[in-house]
C-alpha cells in the first residue's frame, strides 16, 4: 500500500442520480461472475457472505454478477435466475446485507443468447443463426434465430424480473447490452441480420434495447433506478461501433435512463479491453476517451470500468468530468476490503495482473481473466480469503471440472 495519501479525494462524495435516488460515494463493484447459485440456479448464503464482505468495505454500489431472467437460457451453470417468487427470502436477505451496511445493491439482468457452453441449455437463441468464430465453435453452438414471440417473452421476463428484485429491496437494476450477450448480439451488424422490426438498420437493431427498458420502466416506475452496461464498440470488424453505441446513449438518455456504465469487448474479441493509445493508458482506464465523447452529448451520470490501477488515477477520472463513478471488478475478487483504502485515499496491497496458464491455445481466449476471478469469488462466499498467487493452470483446471459437472448437474436438475 502506497504511504501517498490523496489531499482531496472525490470518490467520497455522494452522487444524486436524475430521479433523486443518492449514491452514498463514486466507487462502485462492477458485475463480475460468480457462479454461486445451486445447479437449480437459486441465491443462497454464499452470496449473502460474499456480499456482506463486500458491503463492509463502505463501497458505495455494488453490482451484481449475472442474473438471468430464464431457466431455460444460462449463460453459465450455477447462475442466479429471478423469473419468480420461488427464492424471495434469500434475495431479501441477500439485498438487506448490503443496504442494511449503507451501500447499494443493483441487480444485473442479462440473457446470454447464443453465449453459453454447449450442452447448458436445451436449446440457444439469438438475433440471427450467426455462428461464433472458428476458435469459439468448440465452446459455444450455432444458435436458432429468436421468433418475434419469442422476443417479446424475453422482453417481459426483463421486465418481470426487475420488478421481483424492487421488491425484495434491491436498490437499482443494471441491464447488461454489453460483452456478447444477447441484448449485444441484436444491437450488432455482425451478429443480427435481420430485416423485420428487429433488425436491419441501427435504429432496428436497437429496438429490442430500448423495449427492454421500457419494460422494466413500466414494471418499477421513475422511482427505481435503471442503469446500462454498453460497450464502447465490440471491437469487431463489421461490429457494434463507437458510433453506434453514440447512437444508443443517446436514445437511451432521452428515454429516461439513470446511469450509463461504458464497457467494451466481446469473448470473441477479448472482454474489457480497448485498444489502448499512450495517453490512454497514463490515464489507466480503458474508455475514459469514449466516456469524454459521451459527456459532449448526454447529461447522464457515467460509469466507467476497467484499467483503474490507483487512487490517483481514479481521482483524475472524476476531477475530470469524464465520468461520476469509478467501477472496479477484478480488484475486489483479491482484496474485497480495498474500498476503505481508496476511500482514504489510499492504494490497497494488492494489484491486478494478467492470469495465464502457459498454454498459448487458452491464453488467447482471453477466459482466464473471468475464470481465475470466480474462483476467487467463490473462496471468500465460503468464507476464506482469496488467493492471490494462485497459478492459473490450476484455476483453469479447476474451472473446467466444475463447468463439466455444473453442466451435467443442471441438465439433471432439469429433468427432475
Amino acid at each position: 500500500m502506497t504511504h501517498l495519501q490523496l489531499k482531496t479525494n472525490l470518490l467520497n462524495q455522494p452522487l444524486t442520480l436524475p430521479n433523486g435516488v443518492i449514491i452514498p460515494n463514486r466507487l462502485a463493484k462492477a458485475a463480475t461472475s460468480e457462479t454461486l447459485a445451486s445447479y437449480s440456479n437459486n441465491p443462497n448464503e454464499k452470496h449473502v457472505r460474499l456480499y456482506q464482505r463486500w458491503a463492509a468495505s463502505g463501497i458505495g454500489m455494488i453490482i451484481t454478477g449475472n442474473i438471468m431472467i430464464d431457466r431455460k437460457a444460462l449463460g453459465e451453470a450455477g447462475n442466479v435466475v429471478v423469473e419468480d417468487e420461488r427464492d424471495f427470502a434469500i434475495l431479501q436477505k441477500w439485498a438487506k446485507t448490503v443496504t442494511e451496511q449503507g451501500s447499494q445493491l443493483w441487480a444485473q439482468l442479462n440473457h446470454p443468447g447464443k453465449q453459453s457452453p454447449k450442452g447448458l441449455n436445451v436449446r440457444n437463441i439469438s438475433a440471427s443463426a450467426v455462428p461464433f468464430g472458428a476458435e469459439m465453435q468448440s465452446l459455444f453452438a450455432t444458435p436458432d434465430e429468436a421468433t418475434h414471440e419469442e422476443i417479446l417473452e424475453i422482453i417481459q421476463r426483463f421486465g418481470r424480473s426487475a420488478a421481483i428484485c424492487k421488491k425484495a429491496g434491491f436498490s437499482g437494476v443494471e441491464i447488461h447490452a454489453a460483452h456478447g450477450y444477447l441484448i449485444n448480439q441484436f444491437l450488432s451488424p455482425l451478429h443480427n441480420l435481420r430485416n423485420d422490426e428487429w433488425g436491419g438498420t441501427p435504429e432496428k437493431r436497437r429496438r429490442f434495447l430500448m423495449e427492454v427498458y421500457a419494460e422494466i420502466r413500466k414494471q418499477v416506475r421513475k422511482e427505481f433506478p435503471i442503469a446500462i452496461k454498453l460497450n464502447s464498440a465490440d471491437f469487431q470488424k463489421g461490429g457494434f461501433t463507437e458510433q453506434d453505441s453514440l447512437e444508443t446513449i443517446q436514445a437511451l438518455a432521452n428515454a429516461g435512463i439513470d446511469l450509463i456504465e461504458i464497457s467494451g469487448g466481446t469473448y470473441e474479441s477479448g472482454v474489457a479491453k480497448a485498444p489502448q493509445k499512450a495517453s490512454t493508458i497514463v490515464r489507466e482506464a480503458f474508455f475514459i476517451d469514449f466516456a469524454e465523447k459521451v459527456r459532449t452529448l448526454v447529461k447522464m451520470p457515467l460509469m466507467v470500468t476497467g484499467g483503474f490501477r490507483t487512487v490517483e488515477g481514479m481521482d483524475q477520472a472524476l476531477q475530470s468530468h469524464a465520468c461520476d463513478v469509478i467501477g472496479i471488478a477484478r480488484l475486489m475478487a483479491i482484496e474485497p476490503d480495498v474500498p476503505k483504502f481508496l476511500l482514504a485515499g489510499k492504494n490497497g496491497f494488492q494489484s491486478v495482473q494478467p492470469i495465464k496458464t502457459g498454454i498459448k491455445k487458452i491464453d488467447s481466449l482471453g477466459i482466464m481473466e473471468v475464470l481465475w476471478y470466480t474462483q476467487q469469488l467463490k473462496r471468500i462466499g465460503k468464507g476464506k480469503e482469496p488467493k492471490p498467487k494462485e497459478s492459473g493452470l490450476w484455476a483453469f483446471i479447476k474451472s473446467v471440472l466444475l463447468s463439466s459437472w455444473g453442466t451435467y448437474a443442471t441438465q439433471r436438475s432439469r429433468a427432475k
